[in-house]
């Protein structure tokens, strides 16, 4: 068997086991992030979760097989290792900019959200309780 066919094989071994355990551990330990982010709609995250790892998979999966090709071939075990590495190296980088780009765009949805509901008053204003009013004002003083 060729070896450049052979780093083929173990390539898409290890990128497509590093796809499934990164997006498996990103769905599992997300869901109560996102339910902060989505104000504790539990079935809307579990929804969200979900489409964020379809398009994980999907934009991940169709990256590795797009740089499956090898220009130079592989003739030799440090060849092998050579290109296996760099190809490997460069699919860890897109799995850890594809995270921290989700995590920084749930991050400010989830902050938008903080600042809303720090703006919406627990109760809304039962009137106007002018000067002397009210149990803050000072006692009344008998004329």
């Amino acid at each position: 068997m060729d070896l450049t066919v052979v780093a083929y094989v173990i390539y898409l071994l290890i990128s497509v086991a590093l796809t499934i355990w990164v997006a498996h551990t990103l769905s599992r330990n997300g869901k109560a992030f996102l339910a902060d982010v989505l104000h504790g709609n539990e079935k809307l995250a579990d929804a969200v979760n979900h489409l964020l790892v379809v398009g994980f998979y999907l934009v991940n999966l169709g990256f590795v097989t797009l740089y499956l090709t090898n220009d130079d071939g592989v003739t030799d075990a440090r060849g092998l290792f050579e290109a296996l590495s760099v190809k490997l190296g460069v699919v860890l980088l897109v799995l850890g900019g594809l995270h921290l780009a989700n995590f920084y765009v749930l991050n400010r949805i989830r902050r938008r959200g903080m600042t809303e509901r720090e703006q919406t008053p627990p109760a809304p204003p039962q009137g106007w309780a002018g000067p002397g009013k009210g149990p803050w004002a000072p006692p009344a003083t008998g004329a």
